[in-house]
């Protein structure tokens, strides 16, 4: 049984894209929503691409569906949020690249041709909400500020891995996505280390992280496994990706509410 602090923060992360996220209320709370915006930048893409390979695809067009609101909804809020003009511009020129974006998503049913486009907005939408994030994390005095945007990236790691991996599934992806897939890999498991090694760390986070590590396995085996014609592999990615995800929000939670 998972202790009640775990299923609370769960209850109130784990709604991704639902109203229990609160408005910003403090630079923390900023850098924890800017970085999930590089999140639902990758998360969109995989689950645009899982659609169009009919993989679990009543739960991917929900998963889009709902990742496309929060992506909406949050980018107002650090709009509104953006503490300089720097970081004003910076999501002033995201919130053109994302209508960009949004419009592939959901002008037309998925489509490989559109899946290109939606492979190369999603990078252009990725570099813009990681460079608000990175501004804001500037921001901060404190050393969790850093572990903010570090957990938070990690939750965009873990849906890199898995779009760049439906991407090639379906024949769609560039040549560069097997060494970016390969890349994220590595910067997830170096970025793991740096946390599990965190000295501010709680026993709470210290057993998340732990819980982490186990998601990790699964995912990277499921990585591990070629596509070819069985569709059980890509089944598999979309799963454990957004397992990993689960975890990594509680994570990304704690660091937020340790503040200091």
């Amino acid at each position: 049984m998972k202790p009640l602090w775990r299923l609370l923060l769960t209850f109130g992360l784990l709604a991704i894209g639902g109203e229990a996220l609160a408005q910003i209320g403090d630079l923390h709370s900023a850098i924890n929503k800017a970085g999930r915006e590089r999140m639902l930048s990758q998360r969109m893409a995989k689950a645009y691409f899982q659609i169009g390979q009919q993989i679990e695809v009543e739960r991917s067009k929900k998963l889009l569906d709902i990742s496309i609101a929060q992506f909406d909804r949050q980018l107002v809020e650090l709009k509104n949020y953006g503490s300089t003009p720097e970081i004003k511009a910076t999501y002033m020129k995201l919130e053109k690249v994302w209508l960009a974006y949004k419009d592939v998503l959901l002008g037309a049913a998925p489509s490989p041709a559109n899946g290109r486009k939606v492979l190369e907005l999603s990078e252009q939408v990725l570099a813009l909400a990681h460079e608000g994030t990175v501004q804001l994390e500037k921001l901060s005095t404190t050393t969790s500020g850093r572990l903010v945007n570090i957990s938070g990236r990690q939750r965009m790691l873990s849906q890199r891995m898995a779009k760049f991996y439906q991407a090639m599934a379906w024949g769609i992806g560039d040549a560069a996505s097997a060494s970016e897939l390969e890349k994220a890999r590595k910067d997830f498991s170096a970025a793991h280390q740096e946390l599990t090694s965190a000295p501010s760390n709680t026993p709470q986070i210290v057993d998340a992280l732990q819980l982490v590590q186990q998601q990790r396995l699964f995912f990277e085996n499921a990585l591990n496994q070629k596509t070819g014609g069985d569709k059980r592999a890509l089944i598999a990615v979309a799963t454990t990706s957004e397992r990993i995800l689960e975890e990594m929000e509680i994570v990304v939670g704690l660091y937020e509410k340790r503040g200091g």
